[in-house]
């Protein structure tokens, strides 16, 4: 569990909660009409007012029709048709730009993640928590290309972070909104959520739950998942410590190309008077001018991250994605 002051002030327990559930969906045309039916039964009658938004990102089966139907029995779910299939992060964005509630809620639409599990999480949000993320303890995946791959990520995630959960990959958390403002996700960083909000001064805890095996359709995710968490991993470490000052990047490994290059050029020409070494006999006249030009390049790059930096937090935001129609919002 990781600690720290609360963005908020805990809802005392019992007190009354507004929820928004987000499931991001493509392809999911067989597991949409049960995975609708558990959420009802899962929140209906709970007390909690509550709105179910289903993110149709780009599918290609009739996964829009099923959604238009249960749009039209039921106004408390919300649809949200995306041009195209913009990726999982981009359509959970979409979900929490357009939730209106006090807490907001994220679950896969494969039926593995169990709604039954919901009021639990709201149980330990109230708790005073700002986060609450799931852990799938008995998780019913391969253990080789899924679960193994999945327990060196976290362990990574939490070494390098310094927020340390067991399961980031679990789609299923609770946040409270606050926790939230603020943030943008790209690329594939829903999972990090947790993260920024740790680093905003957030309290996050995990809370095990339930996972089932995959019954229809197959898993959009494969080991070449493991490359695209590293690469994330790299973004947000950057950007934890250097997103404001990117020149302290860039003119580090600048400079060491630099001062490389003055000792192989001093180096060699040791060589050339006290060894009798002719510069054409040793590749390090090449090596001094390439590293020259590079710490020179990178510095430069590093002048431009920076005017690109300023250009960033002072334009206007931008979607990460593109919206072709809505049902049931005001």
């Amino acid at each position: 569990m990781v600690s720290g002051a609360p963005l908020v002030a805990g809802l005392e327990r019992g007190m009354t909660n507004s929820i928004s559930i987000i499931v991001p969906l493509f392809n999911e045309a067989a597991n949409i009409a049960e995975l609708h039916r558990r959420i009802i039964a899962a929140l209906d009658g709970g007390g909690n007012p509550f709105e179910v938004i289903y993110i149709d990102d780009g599918s290609t089966d009739e996964t829009d029709k099923i959604l238009g139907s249960i749009a039209a029995s039921d106004t408390r779910s919300r649809i949200i048709s995306l041009t195209r299939n913009f990726g999982q992060t981009a359509a959970m964005m979409a979900g929490i730009d357009n939730a209106s509630n006090d807490v907001i809620i994220p679950m896969d639409g494969d039926l593995q993640n169990d709604p039954v599990d919901i009021p639990r999480l709201i149980e330990k949000l109230d708790e005073g928590f700002d986060v609450v993320s799931g852990w799938r303890k008995d998780r019913k995946d391969p253990w080789l290309t899924k679960k193994f791959p999945s327990q060196m990520a976290n362990k990574l995630i939490s070494w390098v972070t310094g927020v340390r959960l067991r399961d980031y990959g679990c789609t299923l958390k609770a946040y409270r909104r606050s926790s939230l403002e603020g943030v943008r996700l790209y690329g594939e960083m829903h999972r990090f959520i947790p993260i920024y909000a740790s680093w905003r001064g957030g309290k996050v805890t995990e809370l095990p739950v339930s996972h089932h095996p995959r019954r229809h359709g197959k898993s959009n995710y494969g080991l070449g998942r493991v490359f695209k968490v590293l690469m994330d991993l790299l973004v947000v470490r950057f950007l934890e410590r250097y997103a404001t000052k990117p020149i302290y990047v860039f003119g580090m490994v600048g400079m060491g190309s630099i001062v490389f290059s003055l000792v192989s050029g001093f180096y060699a020409v040791y060589l050339k008077l006290f060894e009798g070494t002719s510069f054409i006999q040793t590749p390090l006249p090449l090596l001094v001018v390439m590293s020259f030009i590079t710490g020179i390049m990178c510095i430069l790059m590093g002048l431009i991250a920076e005017i690109l930096t300023r250009t960033y937090f002072e334009s206007q935001e931008k979607k990460t994605y593109g919206i072709k129609n809505m049902l049931n919002f005001d």
